[in-house]
């Protein structure tokens, strides 16, 4: 596949907008009668993520909850509100979703949908009045953040991009030695953020809907080493794309290197990739170092230094749950 750089630093500064952004703190919208009550949450999109993590993680939040969905596929609806309890009255198509503007149950909208996507339903939520949470990453390019970043201003709503590992509390460790620096100068850094997926079916595969290992699972690895480095980088060299299964990846990249160089000199090797398996961050410096091992995944992110410390904390379980 030929490597173009600068494509290539485009997508690698939109994976990196997702850790800029943060998630909002909860707030009024135009709907909302006051700020202590719990946010009713929309999500745009029931594909694999949706139904498996968010919908289920929306019942143990203590600020927010499900409230509403959208759907282009109307045999999902009665599934989804038998097991959620969802009203008919919050039950949306795409062609009508900007109808949500009169729901006053619904504060956020969560984009699900394939990242091309990204931009037009986001801007729908924004100009309906509700706060817009937006899956990573935030969309195809530069011009349709900026769509999106200006849309939630003109409308005076919060916007978020659903990247959650700056919020991890070990990837935090990691992010505090950053600037402590407890083993010295950081001298390199590699970040792999991996996974061996085939099929060759879905939005994943197809370039014109975002498919492709870097804007997949790249925001993990970039994000990852400036999490790592506590500054950002000023340059990428010796990037390149490459596919070892032509017969599935006949539109994206199946696998992405690259390197960042930081104004100090620091050089970090990152890799994505959907046809590998590769999940660690891993950070030398003069004095030892330190690593996590998973690094992103959902649960169970740990690691450990160089002088035998463990970096393991864990997520307590609630002692009961409710419709998953």
């Amino acid at each position: 596949m030929r490597f173009d750089r600068r494509k290539f630093v485009k997508h690698t500064a939109l994976s990196s907008a997702a850790l800029l952004l943060g998630m909002c703190k909860p707030s009024k919208t135009a709907s909302s009668s006051n700020s202590s009550k719990k946010l009713g949450v929309a999500l745009v999109g029931l594909g694999g993520y949706s139904t498996g993590q968010l919908a289920p993680a929306l019942q143990l939040t203590q600020h927010c909850y499900l409230a509403g969905i959208v759907t282009g596929s109307p045999e999902k609806i009665p599934v989804w509100q038998k097991k959620y309890n969802i009203k008919d009255s919050n039950v949306y198509n795409y062609e009508n979703m900007h109808q949500i503007a009169s729901n006053d149950e619904i504060d956020v909208v969560y984009i699900v949908v394939p990242t091309a996507l990204h931009a037009k339903y986001a801007v729908i939520g924004a100009n309906a009045g509700k706060h817009v949470w937006c899956e990573k990453p935030m969309a195809m390019t530069v011009e349709e953040c900026q769509q999106i970043i200006d849309s939630c201003k003109t409308n005076k709503v919060k916007l978020s991009v659903g990247y959650r590992m700056q919020h991890e509390p070990n990837t935090k460790t990691v992010m505090e030695y950053a600037k402590t620096k407890p083993y010295g100068i950081i001298t390199s850094i590699n970040a792999m953020a991996c996974y061996n997926g085939g099929g060759g079916k879905g939005w994943r595969f197809e370039k014109a809907m975002g498919g492709g290992a870097l804007y997949d699972m790249g925001v993990y690895a970039i994000n990852g080493i400036r999490c790592a480095a506590g500054q950002e980088p000023i340059a990428i060299r010796n990037a390149k794309q490459y596919v070892n299964r032509p017969n599935l990846f006949t539109e994206v990249d199946e696998t992405s290197e690259f390197e960042l160089v930081f104004k100090n000199g620091l050089i970090a090797y990152g890799k994505t990739s959907v046809g590998d398996n590769g999940n660690q961050l891993k950070v030398t410096c003069e004095k030892g170092g330190y690593e996590l091992n998973p690094m992103q995944s959902y649960t169970g992110v740990q690691g450990s230094t160089s002088d035998g410390k463990k970096i393991r904390y864990f997520y307590s379980k609630p002692a009961s749950t409710t419709n998953g």
